[in-house]
């Protein structure tokens, strides 16, 4: 089975054809970075992640590209906030994103561009938008897109113009119509500037990506990705300007679904997000990303800490399965891919599938381990690893060889330091002591089992 991917532009699963063999160009929105990055954000660079490692896999050339929106109202009203320049801001919370991007082994972008690089390729492209009489400079200082010029303009949420209200990204007294959406925003007393045609101004957000896909992309390329929540309006905006420029654009549209709290969507205004540098105190890099990437990037993913701890608790049981055949084959076999792992993964990314096809491989591993079938148990590492590393989350990954220290390995420390004494109360033949300390690890859930190699722990519950 070749990969088949969902596209929200036609509604349907089909097979994934690149416009140049063996070569995909991906564009993924990125963070406007205002404020610590959330799991509700990192979500969509987990899954894409994914999807990006899997066409490696298969053996494309991919092009990642995952911009940085680095000028917005957001940013200018945190500067004031905060007391700093804005350009102080957008540095600091970019620094953020890619500190919690390393922390869950999200591959580097191929390129990151940042919209104040790209201002040049902004002023291009809307030249070109006034000249084809898709925009228009009403004089002062501001650059509309005219939306009822394209008779295209909402295909991707197949909305109808007359429901729209006002854009809401400028005042409406200069524009055709309340829809027209600002392509670029004259200049404020005391904000940040660049100078064009029109007048000093900063540009709007939807233009940023479609000057940045072009410059990196091409006119026309194969994916564009980003979450559920900026199909309107930023991708139909995206799409419009892009379209009315007379580029192909994307081919094909992937959306992430959102991360959810008692149902609803994880976002700041709501007061529950969850940052990722917080949480992982609680749990290491790796198990956040299990725990992001588990369920199917289409389906909403609703959050409780009971429910990452389960995760969590699930990914070392696999773990504990990796260090208990490593350490009986004495040596580590490369990872591989399985037919049932691929199968589930070239089904639209199907990863609760993928995963029940790990869990049945660690069981079949477990009974070769039992038999002492080393061909079959090192066969089945070699499946688990090569899943794991699709995923993201082989812990012989370097990624995580460095990581800093969590609860998780503090945890492991202190079993670690208790198995040590029961040891040597064993040792001193104080079989009382042993016992107590045996009894009192086994109460917080952990299991010891005795082998010829030494004491060994898991997590029962």
């Amino acid at each position: 089975m070749t990969l088949h991917l969902y596209n929200t532009a036609t509604r349907n699963i089909s097979e994934f054809k690149p416009l140049q063999p063996g070569k995909v160009g991906i564009y993924l929105c990125g963070a406007t970075v205002q404020a610590p990055p959330h799991i509700g954000h990192i979500r969509s660079g987990v899954n894409f992640d994914i999807l990006r490692r899997w066409l490696m896999a298969t053996g494309f050339d991919v092009t990642f590209i995952r911009n940085v929106t680095d000028i917005d109202d957001k940013i200018l009203h945190k500067a004031v906030h905060e007391e700093i320049p804005w350009w102080a801001v957008a540095m600091k919370y970019e620094r953020a994103f890619t500190d919690a991007y390393k922390a869950l082994n999200v591959l580097p972008p191929t390129y990151e561009p940042r919209a104040t690089g790209h201002i040049t390729q902004m002023i291009e492209l809307m030249k070109t938008l006034i000249e084809k009489g898709h925009a228009y400079a009403p004089g002062n200082g501001d650059v509309y897109l005219e939306v009822r010029s394209l008779k295209s303009y909402l295909t991707l949420s197949n909305q109808k113009i007359d429901d729209l209200q006002s854009a809401g990204d400028s005042e409406d007294t200069f524009k055709k119509d309340p829809r027209d959406f600002a392509l670029w925003k004259a200049a404020k007393p005391g904000d940040p500037s660049w100078p064009t045609p029109w007048g000093p101004g900063r540009p709007g957000w939807h233009l940023e990506c479609s000057a940045m896909a072009q410059a990196y992309l091409g006119e026309t390329f194969d994916i564009h990705g980003g979450g559920l929540d900026l199909i309107f309006p930023h991708h139909e905006n995206e799409i419009a300007q892009s379209e009315a420029a007379g580029y192909g654009f994307a081919k094909v549209w992937m959306h992430n679904a959102w991360v959810t709290t008692a149902g609803e969507k994880m976002s700041k205004s709501l007061g529950n997000s969850l940052q990722v540098h917080e949480l992982t105190k609680r749990v290491r890099g790796i198990e956040l990303r299990w725990y992001l990437g588990s369920a199917h990037y289409r389906s909403m993913l609703e959050f409780s800490f009971e429910a990452l701890e389960e995760s969590a608790v699930a990914f070392r049981r696999i773990e504990a399965f990796l260090d208990r055949a490593i350490e009986l084959l004495g040596k580590t076999p490369e990872g591989i891919i399985a037919s049932g792992f691929a199968d589930a993964m070239n089904d639209d990314l199907a990863v609760p599938a993928a995963l029940a096809f790990i869990s049945e491989t660690v069981k079949n591993g477990n009974n070769a381990i039992s038999a002492q079938d080393m061909n079959s148990l090192s066969l089945a590492v070699s499946q688990v690893r090569g899943s794991l590393n699709i995923l993201g989350c082989d812990p012989r990954d370097e990624a995580f060889s460095n990581s800093a220290t969590s609860n998780t390995d503090a945890i492991d420390g202190l079993i670690s330091l208790a198995l040590q004494q029961r040891e040597a109360a064993r040792a001193r033949k104080d079989f009382a002591a042993s016992d107590a300390i045996r009894d009192q690890i086994a109460a917080l859930g952990i299991v010891i089992e005795d082998t010829p190699q030494g004491p060994r722990w898991t997590v029962s519950k």
